[in-house]
């Protein structure tokens, strides 16, 4: 059992810091479309728990050490390359995310100018995956537990000082821009771009697990609380959105007006997470191109987080809204390979067994 929480919190880990923690990205794809959103929340919640059972099982047979061993034995060799390179530049593309989210953070939480916050943030992050300390990331990520407590807690106060009927905020959620056109897509475009920032932690610590019983466990308690956490946080960003629909960190802003001491012990569990997310795509985008440990990775890393920062100038609300749907869109094609692969390696174990 130890195990299997092991890999289930290393997968939340990885995905409440890219597509949870701000509250911003359940907004747009879930709390946008009003009641309807909290449906395709159970939705996401059934296929989180899924594609992690199955990511993890496959990562235990293939006894993978990287994501590339099991994208190929999904994809074959042609596919394979796409996919590939389709993960390696969403892990960019998420670090742009992240350094982003950082400035947002520390310009809404204590006024610092958005851009001077993801300045620092990038220094931090350079500094983390330039040193190679794992103790440290290990350290970030044991505040996760604590975030998921802190965000169930603001969500529920959320829910129950509610000032509107749900019929209201109905009419509310369909004046928003949400991510997609329809509650449904935006559910499986959740998933999507999310399963695309799961694939390698769940490939490694699937790989890594000691029995596949363990592995596809780990999968299943992942998913489980992944999709639990987003329904309890979406209902409470529903029962808020008239107060809370245009700003970059929703829950933030719920928890400053239960209390301040709250609001400032969520903005240091947000800013570690997306400060864990931050480091974690960036060294697994830099290890997919440079040798680890060397200079010419460490120099590489500088040069993609000073890149990255650039793209962070985008804004944050404007980044969420264009480079989580495009990566989703691309994610179908992970998904739909998922399915075929775990469907065919489940024949052939049945074949052999």
């Amino acid at each position: 059992m130890k195990e299997s929480l092991k890999i289930a919190g290393a997968f939340v880990g990885v995905i409440v810091g890219a597509g949870f923690a701000s509250g911003r990205e359940l907004l747009l794809m879930f709390v946008d479309f009003g009641v309807w959103g909290l449906l395709g929340a159970v939705l996401s919640a059934a296929l989180f728990t899924f594609l992690g059972m199955a990511l993890a099982g496959m990562g235990n047979r293939l006894r993978a050490t990287s994501h590339k061993d099991v994208v190929y034995a999904l994809c074959g060799r042609h596919l394979g390359v796409l996919v590939d390179l389709m993960i390696t530049f969403f892990m960019f593309a998420v670090t742009v995310v992240m350094l982003a989210g950082g400035g947002a953070l520390l310009e809404q939480q204590f006024g610092i100018p958005a851009t001077l916050g993801s300045v620092a943030v990038t220094l931090v992050v350079i500094a983390i995956v330039c040193l190679d300390v794992h103790k440290v990331i290990g350290l970030i990520s044991s505040v996760t537990p604590f975030l998921i407590l802190t965000a169930v807690g603001v969500a529920l106060y959320g829910a129950a000082t509610r000032g509107l009927s749900f019929a209201e905020l109905d009419q509310v959620a369909s004046r928003q821009s949400a991510g997609a056109s329809h509650w449904l897509l935006g559910a499986l475009l959740y998933v999507s771009y999310n399963i695309v920032a799961g694939v390698p932690i769940l490939a490694i610590m699937g790989g890594a697990a000691k029995s596949e019983k363990q592995a596809v466990w780990g999968g299943i308690l992942g998913g489980a609380i992944l999709g639990l956490l987003m329904l309890v946080m979406s209902l409470g960003l529903l029962s808020r959105l008239d107060s809370v629909a245009d700003l970059p960190m929703p829950m933030l802003s719920i928890a400053s007006e239960a209390s301040p001491a709250l609001g400032l012990l969520m903005a240091v569990i947000i800013f570690l997470m997306i400060l864990n997310t931050a480091v974690g795509t960036l060294y697994s985008f830099s290890a997919r191109l440079l040798p680890p440990g060397t200079r010419k990775f460490r120099v590489g890393s500088a040069a993609f987080a000073a890149l990255a920062f650039a793209g962070s100038l985008i804004g944050f609300i404007s980044l969420v809204g264009q480079v989580y749907p495009l990566f989703g869109y691309l994610g179908f094609l992970l998904i739909a390979a998922v399915l075929i692969g775990w469907l065919r390696l489940g024949r052939l174990a049945g074949a052999t067994g």
